[in-house]
């Protein structure tokens, strides 16, 4: 492989951490997985600090392990219960940004090494209300700073030998419900359960790039958002089985409905929300 590719990252990372030594905010997301990947392969040696709670499925948090393991990188769970901020119980529009200020002000204080996290270029064109608390916070983007889109990071990502480079976006689950939602930790604990019988029933057939969510969009309604492009490659048959799979690992919860959706991203993000 020819690091050379990696070079406006290298000396990004140079910039932040000449020695090399940084501490990342890694989700175990592809943005923070490819970070902590080419800074290894450049021959840095990064600190992966990984938050957990309720708003984090367990079994992100286990995949995140075992790959930051699978590469001998030093990890560190740090738990921290966003429920017990006032934005978030409230579900007010700004729960992202308290919540990241809240996890990065936690973070920094795990270590004094430089903290930076996945924030990669295409972020700044979308609604991301947390990113203003990573500016606030002084914390580092690398990728974004040597200019790297999602489009480069799953490019990248294949070409240096990452594992499942195509790894699709999993944003918390606090996204699964609507502005105006009281959060507990029961229905975010359901949500994952849900999303995870949902998940290893596409697996069952072949479908492991599919994308989706469970969203609970009502009080009384919860819909199961998959892509257009996913749905209409459904065996017959299969969207029954989601469904009835989904509403069984959610006890206590509606029967979900399908919806196909044209983008997942930013389902609450409107102008009227």
């Amino acid at each position: 492989m020819d690091n050379n590719i990696l070079a406006p990252l290298q000396n990004v990372l140079c910039d932040i951490a000449a020695d090399g030594h940084f501490a990342l905010a890694y989700s175990g997301g592809l943005d923070s997985r490819f970070l902590a990947h080419a800074a290894h392969l450049l021959g840095c040696s990064p600190l992966l600090l990984h938050i957990t709670g309720p708003h984090v499925p367990p079994d992100e948090s286990e995949f995140a392990r075992t790959w930051a393991e699978s590469l001998s990188l030093e990890f560190r769970e740090i738990p921290v219960d966003p429920l017990t901020l006032p934005s978030v119980l409230r579900g007010a529009k700004d729960r992202c940004y308290e919540c990241k200020r809240a996890m990065f002000t936690r973070l920094k204080k795990e270590s004094p090494l430089p903290l930076c996290d996945g924030t990669n270029a295409s972020d700044a064109l979308a609604y991301r209300p947390g990113l203003r608390a990573v500016r606030e916070l002084g914390v580092a983007s690398p990728l974004a700073l040597a200019g790297l889109t999602k489009k480069d990071i799953h490019f990248f990502a294949e070409k240096t030998g990452m594992s499942v480079p195509w790894q699709k976006p999993r944003p918390c689950l606090l996204t699964r419900l609507p502005y105006g939602e009281r959060p507990t930790k029961e229905v975010l604990a359901a949500v994952a359960a849900g999303e995870r019988a949902v998940r290893k029933t596409l697996a069952r057939e072949g479908l492991l790039r599919a994308d989706f969510r469970l969203r609970l969009v009502a009080p009384d309604r919860i819909e199961l958002h998959m892509l257009s492009s996913d749905t209409a490659a459904m065996p017959a048959g299969l969207e029954k089985t989601l469904l009835e799979n989904a509403h069984e690992a959610m006890p206590g919860l509606p029967y979900p409905v399908l919806s196909a959706q044209e983008t997942l991203s930013g389902f609450f993000d409107k102008p009227s929300a």
